[in-house]
């Protein structure tokens, strides 16, 4: 199958526990980016660790009715391949839990072309796209190959992996409308003022 694959944990230490902060409107940070990804029409897999602490969001997938896979804490290469295997994904698109705003528009795009143009990897992120509107789309044969290929238990960086090694067919998005490569804003979630950020604009959404 098709999936998203919503990389999410608890322990952020900048802003603790920022995906169980509660919005403007009651709901809780990732529970808004759930149902905004519900507009993709893609199966959702909630990707989490195995750390108790992370518990609360195997809670929160199934009261959303979306799946849920725990894995490696640190590894998120690997925490994805075993979700992949557990549910046979063969194509991906990565949504981190920090990106409130990742537009369903580009997921989608992302998913034909990665599947049209038979691509390996396709990247969002540094290519001036608007920070938090989409990051990355991969099949799932191309995340095997590099989980082969990485020497470290620690994939934060995990991008590099396809993109440094000149072994992968890679792209950027296809047909996007100029409005959406604007490097001077961002949308991601790392600070309370990002979390007011977020918070003034969904205000004025609701309330217009």
């Amino acid at each position: 199958m098709n999936a998203i694959l919503l990389t999410v944990r608890t322990n952020s230490t900048r802003l603790p526990n920022k995906c169980l902060l509660k919005l403007y409107n009651g709901t809780t940070t990732i529970e808004y980016l759930i149902n905004r990804l519900k507009n993709t029409n893609i199966n959702i897999i909630l990707c989490t660790s195995i750390n108790q602490n992370d518990n609360i969001l195997e809670e929160i997938a199934i009261k959303n009715n979306i799946l849920c896979f725990r894995g490696s804490e640190n590894d998120k290469l690997d925490r994805w391949y075993n979700c992949c295997l557990k549910y046979n994904v063969k194509n991906i698109i990565t949504v981190d839990g920090d990106d409130l705003f990742c537009e369903p528009l580009l997921i989608n795009v992302a998913l034909k072309q990665l599947i049209d143009k038979k691509l390996d990897f396709i990247k969002g992120d540094h290519t001036n796209l608007i920070c938090g509107s989409f990051t990355y789309a991969f099949t799932f044969n191309s995340l095997e190959r590099v989980i082969k290929l990485k020497d470290s238990d620690n994939t934060e960086m995990m991008w590099v992996y396809f993109t440094d090694t000149g072994i992968f067919n890679i792209e950027e998005l296809d047909f996007i409308s100029n409005k959406y490569y604007r490097n001077d804003i961002r949308m991601t979630l790392d600070y309370k003022e990002d979390l007011n950020f977020f918070n003034e604009i969904i205000k004025l959404y609701e309330e217009n």
